[in-house]
Protein backbone atom coordinates (compact mmCIF):
# COMPACT_ATOMS: atom_id res chain seq x y z
CA UNK A 1 0.00 0.00 0.00
CA UNK A 2 0.93 3.14 -0.74
CA UNK A 3 0.91 6.39 1.21
CA UNK A 4 2.27 9.78 -0.59
CA UNK A 5 3.13 13.27 1.65
CA UNK A 6 3.40 16.42 0.29
CA UNK A 7 7.24 16.77 1.44
CA UNK A 8 7.69 20.72 0.38
CA UNK A 9 6.93 22.72 -2.26
CA UNK A 10 9.68 21.02 -4.37
CA UNK A 11 8.64 17.26 -3.87
CA UNK A 12 6.57 14.34 -2.69
CA UNK A 13 7.32 11.91 -0.11
CA UNK A 14 5.61 8.36 -1.11
CA UNK A 15 5.87 5.33 1.34
CA UNK A 16 5.73 2.27 -0.89
CA UNK A 17 6.33 -1.39 1.10
CA UNK A 18 7.95 0.61 4.11
CA UNK A 19 10.41 2.30 1.56
CA UNK A 20 10.49 5.85 1.29
CA UNK A 21 10.47 7.38 -2.59
CA UNK A 22 10.72 11.03 -3.15
CA UNK A 23 9.43 12.26 -6.70
CA UNK A 24 9.04 15.56 -8.13
CA UNK A 25 5.79 17.26 -8.79
CA UNK A 26 5.03 16.93 -12.71
CA UNK A 27 4.55 20.17 -13.12
CA UNK A 28 8.20 20.62 -12.13
CA UNK A 29 9.57 18.30 -14.38
CA UNK A 30 7.35 18.46 -17.38
CA UNK A 31 9.73 21.43 -19.31
CA UNK A 32 12.31 19.39 -18.58
CA UNK A 33 11.08 16.34 -20.46
CA UNK A 34 9.73 18.49 -23.06
CA UNK A 35 13.48 19.94 -23.78
CA UNK A 36 13.55 16.43 -24.94
CA UNK A 37 10.48 15.13 -26.45
CA UNK A 38 10.03 18.30 -28.63
CA UNK A 39 12.82 17.24 -30.63
CA UNK A 40 12.18 13.45 -31.28
CA UNK A 41 13.32 11.82 -27.76
CA UNK A 42 10.34 9.27 -26.93
CA UNK A 43 9.39 8.88 -22.93
CA UNK A 44 9.99 5.19 -21.39
CA UNK A 45 7.87 5.16 -18.19
CA UNK A 46 8.65 1.44 -17.56
CA UNK A 47 10.49 -1.75 -17.85
CA UNK A 48 8.77 -3.43 -20.64
CA UNK A 49 9.26 0.17 -22.49
CA UNK A 50 12.78 -0.12 -21.86
CA UNK A 51 12.99 -3.44 -23.23
CA UNK A 52 11.48 -2.77 -25.78
CA UNK A 53 13.61 0.27 -26.78
CA UNK A 54 17.02 -1.24 -26.54
CA UNK A 55 16.69 -4.48 -27.25
CA UNK A 56 16.30 -5.75 -30.74
CA UNK A 57 18.11 -4.35 -33.88
CA UNK A 58 19.79 -0.78 -34.27
CA UNK A 59 21.28 2.19 -32.10
CA UNK A 60 19.23 3.48 -29.59
CA UNK A 61 20.34 6.76 -27.17
CA UNK A 62 19.17 6.82 -23.90
CA UNK A 63 19.48 9.81 -21.96
CA UNK A 64 18.54 9.61 -18.24
CA UNK A 65 17.56 13.23 -17.98
CA UNK A 66 17.67 14.77 -14.40
CA UNK A 67 16.08 18.35 -12.21
CA UNK A 68 20.16 19.21 -11.62
CA UNK A 69 21.44 21.81 -12.99
CA UNK A 70 24.11 19.78 -15.17
CA UNK A 71 21.67 18.37 -16.71
CA UNK A 72 19.80 21.49 -17.72
CA UNK A 73 23.27 23.13 -18.78
CA UNK A 74 24.65 20.57 -19.99
CA UNK A 75 23.10 16.89 -21.08
CA UNK A 76 20.02 18.03 -22.20
CA UNK A 77 21.61 20.93 -24.82
CA UNK A 78 24.26 18.53 -25.66
CA UNK A 79 21.79 15.79 -26.46
CA UNK A 80 19.27 18.02 -28.35
CA UNK A 81 22.46 19.02 -30.83
CA UNK A 82 23.75 15.56 -31.11
CA UNK A 83 20.41 14.47 -31.81
CA UNK A 84 20.19 17.15 -34.48
CA UNK A 85 23.07 15.62 -36.41
CA UNK A 86 22.42 14.20 -39.60
CA UNK A 87 23.75 10.60 -38.70
CA UNK A 88 22.20 9.47 -35.14
CA UNK A 89 20.78 6.02 -33.60
CA UNK A 90 17.37 4.63 -34.87
CA UNK A 91 15.63 5.56 -31.60
CA UNK A 92 16.14 8.42 -29.50
CA UNK A 93 14.51 7.79 -25.78
CA UNK A 94 14.53 9.14 -22.45
CA UNK A 95 13.99 7.88 -18.88
CA UNK A 96 13.76 10.67 -15.85
CA UNK A 97 15.49 9.74 -12.52
CA UNK A 98 13.36 10.64 -9.48
CA UNK A 99 10.41 10.08 -11.62
CA UNK A 100 9.73 6.85 -13.36
CA UNK A 101 11.57 4.50 -11.28
CA UNK A 102 11.10 1.30 -12.84
CA UNK A 103 11.98 2.50 -16.60
CA UNK A 104 15.39 4.29 -14.79
CA UNK A 105 16.07 1.15 -12.77
CA UNK A 106 15.77 -1.15 -15.91
CA UNK A 107 18.50 1.20 -17.93
CA UNK A 108 20.46 1.23 -15.36
CA UNK A 109 20.68 -2.53 -15.66
CA UNK A 110 21.59 -1.87 -19.16
CA UNK A 111 24.15 0.60 -18.27
CA UNK A 112 25.97 -2.04 -15.98
CA UNK A 113 28.87 -2.28 -15.35
CA UNK A 114 28.86 1.35 -14.67
CA UNK A 115 27.54 2.76 -11.73
CA UNK A 116 23.96 4.70 -11.71
CA UNK A 117 24.17 8.16 -12.33
CA UNK A 118 22.30 11.05 -13.21
CA UNK A 119 22.04 12.57 -15.80
CA UNK A 120 23.81 9.91 -17.74
CA UNK A 121 23.74 9.45 -21.91
CA UNK A 122 24.46 5.23 -23.60
CA UNK A 123 24.29 4.25 -26.70
CA UNK A 124 23.34 0.86 -28.04
CA UNK A 125 23.71 -1.07 -30.80
CA UNK A 126 21.76 -4.39 -31.46
CA UNK A 127 21.16 -4.45 -28.12
CA UNK A 128 24.38 -4.35 -26.42
CA UNK A 129 26.22 -0.85 -24.87
CA UNK A 130 28.45 0.63 -27.18
CA UNK A 131 29.57 4.45 -25.68
CA UNK A 132 28.57 5.66 -22.13
CA UNK A 133 28.88 9.25 -20.78
CA UNK A 134 28.50 9.40 -17.22
CA UNK A 135 27.56 11.91 -14.84
CA UNK A 136 31.40 13.25 -13.94
CA UNK A 137 31.62 13.57 -17.93
CA UNK A 138 28.60 15.88 -17.77
CA UNK A 139 29.48 18.75 -14.97
CA UNK A 140 31.78 21.17 -15.82
CA UNK A 141 31.62 20.24 -19.39
CA UNK A 142 30.15 22.80 -22.41
CA UNK A 143 26.90 21.51 -23.71
CA UNK A 144 28.81 21.17 -27.41
CA UNK A 145 31.89 19.32 -25.94
CA UNK A 146 29.07 16.22 -24.76
CA UNK A 147 27.38 16.94 -28.03
CA UNK A 148 30.82 15.78 -30.16
CA UNK A 149 31.39 12.96 -27.57
CA UNK A 150 28.32 12.00 -28.73
CA UNK A 151 28.20 12.93 -32.73
CA UNK A 152 31.63 10.68 -32.62
CA UNK A 153 30.07 7.76 -31.40
CA UNK A 154 27.57 8.21 -33.62
CA UNK A 155 29.37 8.78 -36.43
CA UNK A 156 31.15 5.37 -35.22
CA UNK A 157 28.26 2.97 -34.90
CA UNK A 158 24.86 4.07 -36.10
Amino acid sequence: MAHAVRFSYFCTVEIVNKKLKIMYPEYLVEPMRKELTNVGFEELKNAQEVDQAIKGEGTVLVVVNSVCGCAAANARPAARAAAAHEKHPDKLVTVFAGMEREAVDQVRNYMMPFPPSSPAMALFKDGKLVHMIERHQIEGRPAQMIADNLIGAFEQYC
